[in-house]
């Protein structure tokens, strides 16, 4: 099969639960993660850290979710491991290419992540008009910015 991008590595785990100081407590205190940032989105309904294990382009992102509000849809703590973030060197091509191939998105299209990078997510389920899912998992596809490509891109 002629595929038009590469999957460059893992870029992000996301991991959720209803209070992000527990997670905090093992990744951070314990695994020794550095917390590199913040995100809070309502529209989202998430409260997240972003952490870090490496550095540089061999670095893996790792992201403690809470919601804002439990009772409210996205429900980013009823999934533990809640998405898993995949680098692609063109995301624009991926995403139009995959669509062609059956796969399904979750709605918004390519947009800002947390951390910066335009992103956008295949959706957990398949349904009649896409027939290709994460088969129960969320995969959020991220474009990798240059360092990354010429870091990871020649691994084969």
């Amino acid at each position: 099969m002629n595929r038009p991008f590469r999957v460059l590595g893992i870029q992000q785990i996301a991991i959720g639960g209803p209070d992000k100081e527990r997670l905090k407590t093992l990744w951070v205190g314990l695994f020794g993660l550095s917390v590199t940032g913040h995100f809070r989105s309502e529209r989202e309904n998430v409260d997240e850290d972003i952490c870090a294990i490496g550095r540089g382009p061999h670095a893996v992102e790792v992201d403690l979710m809470q919601p804002l509000d439990p009772d409210k849809k996205p429900a980013v703590h009823a999934t533990p491991l809640n998405h898993v973030g995949l680098w692609v060197d063109d995301l624009p091509t991926a995403m139009r290419w995959l669509t062609e191939q059956g796969v399904r998105f979750a709605p918004g299209g390519i947009r800002k992540g947390a951390a910066g990078h335009d992103i956008c997510f295949i959706h957990p389920r398949a349904d009649a008009s896409a027939p290709i899912g994460g088969e129960g998992v969320l995969i959020e596809l991220v474009q990798a910015p240059p360092e990354v490509i010429a870091a990871l891109g020649d691994q084969r």
